[in-house]
Order: structure tokens, then sequence, then C-alpha cells
């Protein structure tokens, strides 16, 4: 989902920023109002750092495409939505500028799907279904939230004029439903191992 920088024109580019720009002050104005801000500064590099390099990896796949994993459904569950956000962003900086992935006038794009995207959907439906059961909330919320990241990406090629929203569903929509699977499973199981050896991580302020 690293859109290079060319492929979104400058006006929807632009667009993107803004309302990504919203999301990082949102995040920055409800940090300073967290009582344990320091602590969630600290996670919130660790898991930035991660993302980092999990995303970075590439695995192959039997579509013939290697798969890149997103740990961001991992971050907004465990650190709320907002945080999830905040990483995706400094995750795409930091590979933009060390691994030449994604671009800047693409930056706005690129954490609208992976960051805003991924986990609004993925804390909203993890949240509303905990109660009913905690693994199905985790891999429901995962799942979700990359699918429907997906579908941004689309309308965003597909508002850029590259291809038609047919073709773009049908070259994407497998790619990422295979990874949006695997990492829910991954997410409930890592879940899991954390609330037994790490408690305090899944009982972490959302922000």
């Amino acid at each position: 989902m690293h859109l290079p920088d060319g492929i979104i024109p400058l006006p929807q580019a632009l667009i993107y920023w803004i309302i990504t720009l919203i999301f990082v002050a949102i995040y920055l104005f409800k940090l300073s109002k967290t009582e344990h801000r320091e602590k969630n500064v600290v996670y919130t590099s660790i898991f930035a750092a991660a993302t980092v390099a999990t995303s970075s990896l590439s695995i192959p796949s039997p579509l013939g495409v290697p798969i890149h994993f997103f740990l961001i459904p991992l971050v907004a569950i465990l650190m709320g939505p907002l945080s999830g956000v905040i990483v995706a962003f400094l995750c795409l900086v930091i590979q933009f500028f060390l691994m030449g992935m994604g671009g800047i006038t693409t930056l706005g794009a690129n954490t609208l799907a992976i960051g805003v995207a991924i986990s609004v959907v993925t804390y909203f439906f993890y949240s509303i279904i905990r109660d009913l059961n905690w693994r199905l909330s985790i891999f429901s919320g995962t799942f979700l939230g990359i699918m429907v990241a997906t579908i941004v990406q689309v309308l965003m090629l597909f508002f850029a004029g590259l291809a038609t929203i047919d073709v773009l569903l049908a070259s994407l929509i497998p790619f990422y439903l295979l990874i949006a699977v695997i990492e829910g499973f991954a997410n409930v199981i890592i879940v899991s191992f954390l609330s037994k050896v790490k408690p305090e991580l899944v009982n972490l302020d959302k922000i």
C-alpha cells in the first residue's frame, strides 16, 4: 500500500494530507490530556520501530507477490485507533527516508489507508465484539480493518484515474484478503500470548 510520489494528483494528495494532519493533531491533543503520556510515547516509539521492521519484510506467497504485513491493527487494538494512526505515520516517514518506500506527496494518502482506515475500523469492530468473544473481536477487527483499507486505496487509485474499479478490485482484493486472514489469526495468538506474559501491554491507555 506504499503509493509512490507522482501517482496521486497533487490536489487529491493535498486533501489526503489535510485529513491525515487532522488525525495527527487530534492524537497530540488527546496525548497531552493522557495521564501516562510518557509511557504512551515510549510504547508508540517501540511499536513504530516494530512496524517498520515487520512491514518491510517480504514473505513469498502463493499469489506470486511478496506479502507485507501491517502490524497497525495490533497497535490499534493494544493502544487505540489514534495511536495506530500515528504509528503508521511515523513508520511511513521512516520507510521513505531510509528505504525509499512510498513518497512525500503521497504520505497523506498512505497514512489515510494504512493508518486511519485500518486503525479506526479495526478498533471499532474490536470494541463492539469484544464482550461477545475477544478472539473473534481481534480477528474480525483486523480482517475488516485491512479490507476497508484496501477499498480506500482502490478508491484513491480510481479517483486518480489509474484504472477502473473492476480491475482494481480484482487485482488488490484477493492479495489483501490473504494478508487479512493471516494477520487476523496472528493477532489473536499475539494478544493471547501478551495477556499471559505481559498483561500491562494489553491494558495500556487507549488513545
